[in-house]
């Protein structure tokens, strides 16, 4: 089981620029970037679909939108549309996370404190513990409190009518949503990676916001490298635009995209510095594989839920790395990509064996 450290590991070693993940407060620049109605919003264009027409039947009705849980890769939009959710249905947002709700007294304070109508948004909804998630059940069916204060010969019962409410729970591991929860949402949904046309079309906007000049190339070239997520396209958007501030009269062309990025490490394929360093670490460590998460993870020094979750999900997007039964493999396009010559046909290392998957 994962622990608070092994989260805290994850945290820190996610703060990458090409990493999808986002651990800090928003601020004021990275909020104004956020779409705020479903128009706005690039791609997705299924769920889009979807959440139109269950919101303007909920608005006809007079009544909250069903509950919805959204999931994918983190970067992808899942707090974004939760924000989106609220403003087209014009109610207020309360945003929270799993982690930071640690009694069922926590949840029932925020619950009690909803208005009719409003958007309860958890992050990490996976993330919460039992206690807490089983006050969840009567308050998203019914739309009733009832839980136990005290404990032994004091403890007593305590029920409460609460305003009706929409639930938005985000997550990048649906699977470890627990049955009786993920049941009682209405909408299930699934952000998957943004293609290139959709990328370049996040890149033009956040590029018009920022009141930053760029070409249809410099915009293409951030696009390409943004790794089909747009929280990473921002991020080197922004990067970017601090180059051609400095070096290039402000103005971002496919040669100044280029040269910035290549200054910040990330490559045509959006790959960094870590990206490489795993893939070259199966190769010439263990002659491409397979080898076992934890090996593999003791090899570059990181903790493996942060390899399983944060670094390997792009390079299998990429078809650079496999997962098998007996581990970790590095695909024949991994080595053309860094230029190393294919071994057919390569027998596990000794470690590789040892470690198991």
């Amino acid at each position: 089981m994962t622990t608070e450290r092994q989260h805290h590991q994850m945290d820190e070693s996610s703060e990458r620029l090409v990493s999808g993940s986002n651990h800090v407060e928003d601020d004021p620049l990275e909020l104004s970037l956020r779409p705020r109605s479903l128009s706005d919003f690039v791609g997705q264009s299924g769920i889009k679909a979807n959440l139109n027409i269950g919101i303007k039947a909920a608005k006809l009705r007079a009544e909250s939108l069903d509950h919805v849980i959204i999931y994918g890769p983190p970067g992808l939009g899942k707090t974004t549309l939760a924000h989106v959710i609220a403003n087209e249905m014009d109610v207020n947002i309360k945003v929270t996370s799993g982690p930071a709700i640690e009694r069922a007294g926590d949840m029932a304070a925020i619950l009690t404190g909803l208005q009719l109508g409003d958007v309860l948004f958890i992050d990490e909804i996976h993330r919460l513990n039992r206690v807490v998630e089983e006050v969840l059940y009567s308050a998203m069916e019914d739309f009733f409190l009832s839980w136990v204060v005290g404990k032994g010969l004091s403890a007593r019962n305590v029920n409460l009518r609460i305003n009706p409410f929409t639930l938005v729970g985000a997550t990048t591991r649906f699977s470890l949503i627990s049955a009786p929860l993920r049941d009682r949402f209405g909408s299930v949904f699934r952000l998957d990676y943004y293609g290139q046309s959709d990328m370049e079309v996040v890149v033009s906007r956040s590029a018009e916001i920022l009141a930053t000049k760029a070409d249809a190339g410099g915009i293409t070239e951030i696009a390409s490298r943004s790794r089909g997520t747009p929280r990473i396209g921002n991020r080197l958007l922004k990067r970017t635009r601090d180059y051609a501030l400095v070096e290039a009269d402000n103005y971002i062309t496919t040669t100044v995209a280029q040269k910035a990025l290549e200054m910040l490490k990330v490559d045509s394929n959006g790959l960094d510095e870590s990206d490489h360093r795993l893939l070259s670490s199966i190769i010439d460590k263990f002659r491409g594989g397979p080898v076992g998460l934890e090996t593999l993870s003791a090899s570059l020094s990181e903790d493996s839920d942060t390899v399983m979750e944060v670094w390997e999900p792009y390079l299998l997007q990429l078809g650079f790395l496999e997962r098998t039964s007996r581990g970790r493999v590095a695909t024949k396009r991994a080595y053309e990509y860094l230029g190393k010559p294919w071994i057919e046909e390569s027998e596990p290392s000794d470690q590789a064996r040892l470690s198991g998957f």
